[in-house]
């Protein structure tokens, strides 16, 4: 067992469920404007939208809707009406007006880890939507310290190393996406353990690197046998 280690956390898809909701959505919204024939080629039009308002709108559920109506657009050739416009936040609802559902073993696991490691909590997004869902979590006592960044960049990671005073042979990022936890963080210095989810956001995932994770896990209480 690794002694006095600092574990950083991922929060969306790692401690909670998130693009489950999302996909949810994005099914509903694809039995609406798209034939059955049709739905594979605009999802991913959807996708590739999403993947552009990234770079401006940041991520989240303004992103997200801000994409909808733009891939809708496209399809109809027409800015969406009023009455599409509301079928769009009907989807979107459960998005606006939710609760928190905790990952399986998730807040014992931490409760556990928190008395034997140091936790951080890292994750980007929309800072007041994540803080939302950070504070309705029931599990923000158990980080040393929470930080909501635009993105996770090499940089994110050294800078929050030396801002923390981290030291990269005892420090590891937990997280399940490749492009965000995994590549950076490795890059940076870190270890790095990898909890894969099924249902990880598809722009979530990146092109293969010729080093893997430092130690990969089936389940977050797995974490246990490890730290």
């Amino acid at each position: 067992m690794h002694k006095n280690q600092v574990l950083i956390f991922d929060a969306d898809d790692t401690l909670w469920e998130n693009n489950i909701l999302f996909e949810r959505v994005i099914d509903g919204f694809l039995d609406w404007v798209s034939m059955p024939a049709r739905r594979a080629a605009t999802r991913a039009a959807l996708d590739a939208i999403e993947a552009e308002n990234a770079v401006t709108l940041g991520y989240g559920v303004e992103m997200f809707r801000q994409s909808l109506g733009d891939c809708l657009e496209g399809l109809t050739g027409h800015a969406p009406a009023a009455a599409e416009i509301a079928r769009i936040e009907a989807l979107l609802s459960p998005l606006t007006d939710r609760q928190i559902d905790l990952i399986d073993g998730v807040a014992d696991t931490l409760a556990v880890l928190a008395e034997r490691h140091e936790l951080l909590l890292l994750t980007k997004g929309n800072p007041a939507e994540q803080q939302r869902k950070v504070d309705a979590s029931g599990i923000a006592h158990r980080f040393r310290s929470i930080h909501i960044v635009a993105e996770k960049t090499a940089d994110t990671y050294r800078q929050l190393g030396a801002e923390l005073g981290l030291e990269g042979d005892r420090t590891w990022m937990v997280g399940n996406s490749p492009k965000s936890d995994m590549h950076p963080a490795r890059e940076a210095g870190l270890k790095t353990v990898f909890i894969p989810h099924e249902h990880t956001w598809v722009l979530e995932f990146d092109e293969q690197r010729p080093e893997g994770p430092t130690l990969e896990l089936r389940c977050f209480s797995q974490l246990l046998e490890h730290f």
